[in-house]
């Protein structure tokens, strides 16, 4: 009983997620958290967790959650605990700020806890942050009309 439950695990693990849609749900929660939304006429972005730093002592603490999600997903790719332990500290730092009232929710503005972990992720894995930076290929000109 215990190998075949065993080797179930071992199929569900093969065929599961892969890398790519790991990273692609942290940077999606990331980005949703950290820069959803554009302040109009300061051209600044904010995302859920400035928003729910508003509401006091629930919000901060959904947003210390939905962060800590993120660091699940990075335990699951393997990250070092000395990395893990950086992206603890930057929600920790988040949420303990963000919890005063007004300076808090400043501070959400400017300090991106979940772009910053994303940023470890990136670093750690090799992968680009922002598409390649090189194209490979032809480039053909189309005429103007």
């Amino acid at each position: 009983m215990n190998a075949s439950r065993s080797a179930v695990f071992d199929a569900i693990k093969t065929a599961g997620p892969s890398r790519e849609d790991a990273i692609a749900r942290i940077t999606l929660v990331a980005k949703l958290m950290d820069s959803a939304f554009l302040i109009p006429g300061l051209n600044r972005r904010v995302g859920l967790d400035a928003v729910l730093g508003l509401v006091p002592g629930i919000g901060d603490a959904l947003s210390a959650a939905l962060a800590s999600y993120i660091i699940w997903e990075a335990r699951q790719l393997g990250l070092p605990r000395w990395k893990i332990a950086r992206m603890i500290g930057n929600v920790v730092v988040d949420t303990t700020l963000g919890a005063i009232p007004l300076a808090g929710d400043v501070f959400d503005v400017f300090f991106k806890a979940n772009e910053r972990n994303l940023r470890i992720i990136h670093e750690h894995l090799g992968t680009p942050k922002r598409g390649p930076k090189e194209i490979d290929g032809t480039a053909v000109r189309i005429e103007e009309r």
